[in-house]
């Protein structure tokens, strides 16, 4: 089934996307914390159901290998469970807005994720980008890795530290999107993206830069000649979607893809990127050159993967 409920129409016209189902995995640190806040403010703004799901992985509790017999493993597995449920209430309990459905299960963190995501017919995960868990790989956690590289749907990664506008971490109860970067490079997966970015703008009422870098251009290119046919390749993408222009604006850059789109976020304070991906496992090929993990490895901010 497709990750999203989708209206196709005939070119020219507008694609509706609407989330209606959003996954948010959570192990109680600060992070899942922050990515919480997120998935609520999106629930609420897309008026979605919210599904809150924290996984006991027994790995993480050797003592449990201790027990003296099946009778006090299982002991030992309820009691985990019933403590987790606990936090569970009281981790949705700190925070006002949409009430979600809590799942508590035992299993490994991203097949339990992924496992919901398919059965429940999830339209969006969001979860940070770290954890409570022992090791991160390469600046990103391993359970968000597994999720990014194999989710049916869009992921929205949460790092531990995304500021605000103006330099501060976000505040409690507060998640403000007014700048949204989308990253462009005219595949089928980046026309998704575009779909995704409008949507997000639309509900939160945000302007949002469209950008296409010019990568691996020859020193005999010319650049002016590329800038200007790219820009028009934009023009016409933005065209075919409902927003108001005012809203939208369009840059073409020159040079290494990823720090490119990095910059441009720094300059502009963007509090989302957007970038599409080429549908499940993507990031398995060339994972650690790919444009796309650089930039959710490195940004500061939330950063959303819409696959096809």
């Amino acid at each position: 089934m497709p990750p999203l409920v989708e209206t196709e129409s005939v070119a020219g016209e507008e694609t509706a996307i609407r989330i209606e189902r959003i996954l948010c995995p959570v192990d109680f640190s600060e992070v899942s914390e922050k990515a919480y806040r997120y998935a609520q403010s999106i629930a609420s703004h897309y008026r979605a159901k919210l599904i809150l799901q924290h996984v006991v992985e027994l790995w993480q509790h050797p003592e449990g290998d201790f027990a003296p017999g099946v009778e006090e493993c299982d002991g030992f597995r309820q009691a985990l469970l019933s403590q987790a449920e606990n936090e569970v209430r009281q981790f949705v309990g700190r925070s006002a807005g949409v009430q979600p459905e809590c799942v508590v299960e035992e299993s490994m963190a991203p097949d339990a994720i992924l496992a919901m995501a398919q059965a429940r017919d999830i339209d969006l995960i969001v979860m940070g980008t770290h954890g409570r868990r022992g090791f991160d790989h390469f600046m990103l956690g391993s359970v968000t890795e597994r999720v990014l590289r194999r989710a049916p749907c869009p992921v929205l990664a949460i790092p531990e530290k995304a500021p605000d506008q103006s330099g501060r971490r976000l505040g409690a109860d507060s998640v403000d999107v007014r700048r949204v970067l989308c990253c462009v490079d005219f595949s089928a997966h980046s026309e998704r993206a575009l779909d995704h970015a409008f949507s997000v703008a639309e509900a939160y009422n945000a302007e949002v830069t469209v950008l296409h870098v010019l990568d691996n251009i020859s020193e005999s290119t010319d650049v002016g000649k590329k800038t200007n046919a790219a820009l028009d390749k934009l023009q016409e993408r933005v065209a075919a979607r409902a927003l108001d222009p005012a809203n939208v604006d369009l840059e073409v850059r020159l040079g290494r893809a990823y720090r490119e789109i990095l910059d441009f976020a720094a300059e502009k304070h963007s509090e989302l990127i957007v970038t599409g991906v080429r549908g499940r496992n993507s990031l398995d090929l060339a994972v650690f050159g790919s444009t796309t993990y650089r930039v959710i490895q490195l940004y500061p901010g939330p950063v959303l993967t819409a696959p096809i």
